[in-house]
């Protein structure tokens, strides 16, 4: 019975004190300093520069890539995106090549990291016309077939090569170390981190 009351003794003082401090508390209000974020809509693009070589015949879905912004980028006066701003990102949907058609792949851009060390995710693609696929052309006719055409005007027949039927084994994409590319925002982003000289 004493060990109940006691805690309850306890409970109680440490109750009635915390009632006591905030009353006694200044009243403290944080000053924050004048800056607003800048947002950088889906569709921006962001001008990189491959890091390591990534190609269909040796990177399996998942492989992770590297990018390096090439200049910095402004926006309303304030450098955004400085440059060598890495981009991490990972090969997704990889196809082989088949007969007919080359190797694909996508390669979706997850986070950039400052060269200061700030860390922030983003959502993107190494942008391509193709829907952002990167390879998967289709292959050259494997033989040509001749059609003869008469030209009633001229009273000559005249042999046009039409592609067959049949196309050549694809072969596979490769993104080369040192090549240029644009990254494609899928995703607004927030950017309230700048680099100031």
């Amino acid at each position: 019975m004493r060990k109940i009351v006691l805690i309850l003794g306890i409970i109680f003082t440490l109750c009635t004190g915390c009632y006591a401090a905030e009353g006694e508390l200044p009243d403290v209000q944080i000053e924050l300093r004048d800056y607003d974020g800048v947002q950088l809509d889906a569709g921006t693009f962001i001008p990189v520069i491959n890091a390591s070589e990534v190609s269909t015949q040796n990177c399996p879905e998942g492989f992770k890539t590297m990018f390096i912004a090439t200049n910095d980028m402004y926006l309303e006066d304030v450098n955004v995106i400085p440059k060598d701003t890495v981009f991490y990102g990972r090969v997704e949907d990889l196809h082989e090549p088949v007969i007919g058609t080359n190797g694909s792949m996508k390669i979706r851009i997850v986070k950039m990291i400052y060269p200061d060390g700030f860390e922030m995710p983003i959502r993107g693609y190494i942008y391509s016309s193709n829907n952002n696929i990167l390879g998967g052309e289709m292959t050259l006719p494997e033989k040509y077939v001749k059609m003869p055409h008469y030209q009633t005007r001229y009273y000559a027949l005249t042999l046009q090569l039409r592609p067959g039927r049949e196309r050549k084994m694809g072969v596979h994409s490769t993104l080369r170390a040192g090549e240029n590319k644009l990254i494609i925002l899928t995703d607004p982003i927030w950017i309230t981190h700048t680099l100031t000289d």
